[in-house]
């Protein structure tokens, strides 16, 4: 009797362990990223998501100060997309440039259809594959904006290219947040310039 218990519990653990790794495709958790270049701090004014007649929502982002390629990126501020939304608005300021910029961007249907393919994911156990359920949208220098999917660092693929329309603001509703921001990268900054293409 206590054998038949042991068995039981061991595979009562195991068949929940299995629920918790695997999701269907159609019970896929998505999210969204934001990222910028390094050195080039931008201060996300409006972060907002639509599901249209469904739902519309607002994330704080605030300070996005990294990153782009490398092992540390693309990545960012992370939060849920729930639901999937069809359009994301994203207003901010550009502390290198000093400039303001917008853009509402339809999420095309084809984009979730390819974040439901299956991609590589490296684990401790090995490579592994499911959804890439992450989009992530990259604010560069221009108001040029680059959109990612993908699951993890590594696995990234670039499905779009926008331009953001810049907007009018006053730059001195920043004024405290530049200088600490140029007192960390205005060096760099006067070394590198800011590129406004190649990103």
């Amino acid at each position: 009797m206590r054998r038949y218990f042991f068995c039981l519990v061991v595979y009562i653990l195991f068949s929940m362990a299995g629920c918790t790794v695997y999701k269907p495709k159609s019970e896929t958790d998505w999210y969204f990223q934001l990222a910028t270049p390094k050195h080039y701090d931008v201060w996300v004014e409006h972060l907002e998501f639509e599901l249209s007649g469904v739902r519309h929502w607002y994330h704080p982002a605030g300070t996005m100060s990294c990153c782009w390629r490398g092992p540390s990126g693309p990545s960012g501020i992370m939060g849920s997309l729930d639901p999937f939304p069809n359009y994301v608005g994203l207003q901010w300021f550009s502390l290198a440039e000093q400039t303001f910029y917008q853009r509402l961007i339809e999420v095309k249907s084809e984009w979730k259809a390819r974040m439901l393919e299956d991609a590589p994911v490296t684990t401790a156990g090995g490579i592994e594959y499911g959804p890439r359920n992450i989009l992530t949208f990259g604010l560069a220098p221009g108001g040029e904006i680059v959109i990612w999917i993908k699951s993890q660092i590594g696995n990234e693929v670039e499905i779009a290219r926008l331009q953001a329309n810049e907007i009018e603001g006053d730059p001195a509703e920043y004024e405290v947040l530049r200088e600490n921001y140029l007192v960390e990268h205005g060096e760099y900054l006067k070394k590198h310039g800011i590129p406004l293409e190649g990103w």
